[in-house]
């Protein structure tokens, strides 16, 4: 299948290695702010990977997961559907996500837990102040293909596109 390139100019590949390497340059990060964080609530599905190995780094034992649906491959929906929330203010939890992109997905977690504090291992500039820590920024025109969204196969040089 074939990327839709009528919205995104650009295409950022991420290897796992590259996603383990962000992701653990989030916890730090986090280990920062905090070493006392009671939990993790990942937004799924871009942010069960982060979620899982910020959870590793900083010892957190307590996972949970807020299930949103606001993309369709790559196309982004005209609103998002809620498919599992959490309860609680979100006090002393981080929220993970892979990647914040225009913000409403953010805006929904943020609202549902308010004091939680969120943090993406990607950034792009419309959704950047939803959150309060990431490691990567990235332009808006970006698509960004996660290792679980990709396979090995050769592509041609920039040049030859042009």
């Amino acid at each position: 299948m074939e990327l839709k390139t009528d919205r995104y100019e650009r295409h950022y590949p991420i290897s796992w290695e590259q996603l383990h390497r962000d992701s653990k340059a989030l916890a730090w990060k986090l280990l920062d702010i905090s070493d006392a964080w009671k939990g993790i609530v990942a937004i799924t599905r871009g942010g069960l990977v982060p979620g899982a190995i910020i959870a590793r780094e900083l010892g957190i034992h307590l996972v949970d997961t807020v299930c949103i649906t606001s993309y369709d491959w790559q196309e982004q929906q005209n609103s998002a559907r809620i498919l599992k929330s959490c309860q609680g203010t979100g006090e002393g939890f981080l929220i993970i996500d892979d990647l914040v992109d225009t913000g409403k997905t953010a805006l929904i977690v943020r609202n549902m837990l308010p004091k939680a504090h969120f943090a993406t291992v990607y950034a792009k500039p419309a959704g950047k102040p939803m959150v309060d820590t990431y490691i990567t920024e990235v332009s808006q025109d970006t698509w960004i293909l996660f290792p679980w969204d990709s396979e090995t196969r050769f592509v041609e040089p920039i040049i030859r596109k042009k």
